[in-house]
């Protein structure tokens, strides 16, 4: 019954075993105290609209009649679009909840659209946002304030779409991871001198070597496999293995579905056969890359029905399959290079370029930054002119005002008379009286 219910949800447990390493089952001591769920929201799909999806799915469960429309529908009406009218019957407060969602979904694109054009030095003072907002295709951009049928439509389109380009995405980044890292080997190398050189090489090989001397790994959904957690993470007897009580155990949310993050716990014993957090040889991020292949095997040979999810009637059947009972060994990541030399080479050439157009734009951005510094000399000369100028300015005005204003030429003259006068009162009495009181008059005239 909860099958269908389960292929929305599907939508966020597709790469939830991206997000974290899968830990294996204790079923040791059934009175003990269960452990604490990992809470959904804390993992992430990798979507950029993550968030988005995650709340609109957890504001669609909390109406009844939606969530019984989900459990009686199939996978083809969820794909199809048909599932997305029963919207138009849901609570005013989940319809609310949901345009509530969109309206800040929508302004958090916003942002990210004026972020990249800002980055990119794009004027978008008559930026069209509606136009922008069409090249995200899990949203309607033609309404930006209430959430519909449309939207619930596309949201599961895409999601479905980008989730399915998911697991190809991952193998390509670890691809580039690898091949970064035999690069810095190699870029390493060419420093040291040709003795230091010889003697890190052996040391390499050497770790290399003793990664690759590991137990045998078994091959994930085999009986091997299998039994191997039935006893030593279950705590059974691998002579009473059996499959339907296997699944039921491993069914950890009673779902009746094993959903991807519960296939990859199986795994955790092999891979702990192989890869060590402790040891130098070891490296992480390959025991996630061989997780996602063993996951992808068991998919490709027990799902059927290509839900990404498996039954129980699909695991019942993979038991049934020669090969269940007699599969090979497991080939791990070290028996086959991630790459070839020429893929190598084409992803140097790449590192080189981005290398040039780095140093490109860094020697442009020095120039911009030696230009700003003579602009800025140049500013502060001129500032300094400025302000010598006003105080120059400035003492002349202070010496003007402490100055007489200038008289006219009567003004003078008079002033010249009364100096005289002052001068006279100031002389002695003798010499006042041998002066005439009255000067001459008609002095003959000689020629």
């Amino acid at each position: 019954m909860w099958r269908m219910f389960l292929h929305l949800r599907w939508l966020l447990l597709l790469s939830i075993s991206a997000g974290v390493w899968s830990v294996p089952i204790d079923r040791n001591g059934g009175d003990q105290e269960p452990k604490e769920e990992v809470q959904e929201e804390n993992m992430d799909t990798g979507l950029y609209y993550d968030r988005y999806l995650r709340e609109v799915i957890e504001v669609l469960e909390t109406d009844p009649h939606f969530r019984e429309k989900l459990q009686t529908a199939n996978t083809e009406d969820i794909k199809n679009g048909r599932l997305s009218k029963e919207l138009d019957l849901v609570g005013h407060h989940v319809r609310t909840r949901l345009d509530e969602l969109k309206r800040q979904e929508v302004s958090r694109l916003r942002m990210l659209l004026k972020a990249k054009l800002d980055s990119t030095n794009t004027q978008s003072l008559q930026m069209d946002h509606a136009s922008l907002l069409k090249q995200f295709e899990h949203l309607d951009p033609h309404n930006q304030n209430t959430f519909e049928a449309k939207d619930l439509e596309l949201l599961i389109s895409a999601a479905t779409k980008d989730l399915e380009n998911y697991d190809a995405e991952r193998h390509e980044e670890f691809k580039r991871y690898e091949m970064l890292k035999e690069h810095e080997r190699r870029e390493y190398l060419k420093s040291l001198d040709q003795e230091k050189r010889e003697k890190e090489e052996k040391r390499m090989q050497e770790l290399k070597e003793k990664h690759r001397q590991h137990p045998k790994v078994n091959a994930p959904g085999s009986v091997d496999q299998l039994r191997e957690v039935w006893e030593e993470t279950d705590g059974l007897d691998p002579q009473e293995f059996n499959p339907k009580t296997f699944f039921k155990l491993h069914d950890t949310n009673e779902d009746g579905v094993l959903d991807e993050q519960e296939l990859e716990a199986l795994f955790t014993k092999e891979l702990e056969k192989v890869y060590n957090p402790k040891n130098e040889e070891d490296d992480m991020m390959e025991m996630e890359e061989e997780r996602l292949r063993m996951r992808e095997h068991v998919m490709k040979n027990v799902d059927t029905n290509r839900d990404r999810l498996v039954s129980l009637e699909e695991f019942l059947k993979s038991t049934e399959k020669k090969e269940f009972n007699n599969a090979k060994e497991w080939e791990t990541l070290d028996s086959k290079p991630a790459y070839t030399e020429e893929e190598l080479q084409r992803f140097e050439a790449e590192l080189r370029d981005k290398e040039e157009e780095l140093k490109r734009k860094a020697d442009a951005l020095h120039q911009e930054q030696e230009l700003l510094k003579e602009r800025g000399k140049a500013l502060e000369a001129q500032r300094r002119e400025y302000q010598q100028a006003v105080l120059e300015m400035s003492q002349r005005q202070q010496q003007g005002a402490g100055r007489e204003p200038p008289a006219s030429p009567d003004g003078d003259l008079q002033q010249q008379q009364q100096t005289l006068k002052s001068e006279e009162a100031k002389a002695p009495a003798e010499v006042q009286n041998h002066l005439p009181a009255e000067p001459p008059q008609n002095l003959p005239i000689h020629t």
